[in-house]
């Protein structure tokens, strides 16, 4: 099912966060949950934008308009198992094990010096699942479909200073 960003309106694409890493979910995107009794507040799903990369945590009607839409599920059951990450960017991986941390991170560079700890464990477990985080950074800043809310490559530069 497909949600809409809260930030710029676009596709979403939903994936389930590793109990791991559910305490590494931006804080803008735990402001964005309805309430406590929402399916998905716990963190065990989280979105990110196909156009700014922003990432969310779904709300329980998924984003859709409560008007126009009759459907009654919840949507966190029905998060794919393999979230199509191809909708983000050819560059982004396409496999949660390594999607998942760099979406994460993404959503975390909003505040590079805050989250420095939690983004180099992020990137560090994107490296190990066996992808090159700065270089999918560099590639979707240099994609033109990709509108990002962070200046990405700002982003990757503070990011090759930090680990090298």
């Amino acid at each position: 099912m497909t949600r809409s960003c809260p930030a710029c309106g676009a596709d979403t694409v939903a994936f389930p966060v590793d109990e791991a890493y559910r305490e590494l979910i931006p804080a803008a995107a735990n402001s964005s949950a309805d309430s406590a009794a929402d399916a998905t507040a716990d963190g065990s799903v989280a979105a990110i934008c196909t156009r700014c990369l922003t990432v969310s945590i779904p709300s329980a009607d998924g984003g859709r308009d409560a008007d126009t839409d009759t459907d009654t599920d919840t949507d966190t059951e029905s998060v794919a198992v393999d979230p199509d990450f191809s909708r983000v960017s050819d560059a982004f991986p396409t496999r949660l094990e390594r999607a998942a941390p760099l979406a994460l991170a993404i959503g975390l560079c909003s505040s590079l010096a805050t989250n420095r700890s939690a983004i180099e464990r992020l990137l560090t477990d994107v490296e190990r699942a066996g992808a090159d985080p700065l270089l999918v950074l560099d590639r979707l800043a240099a994609d033109p479909g990709i509108e990002s809310a962070i200046d990405l490559e700002r982003r990757v530069h503070q990011l090759e200073q930090l680990s090298y």
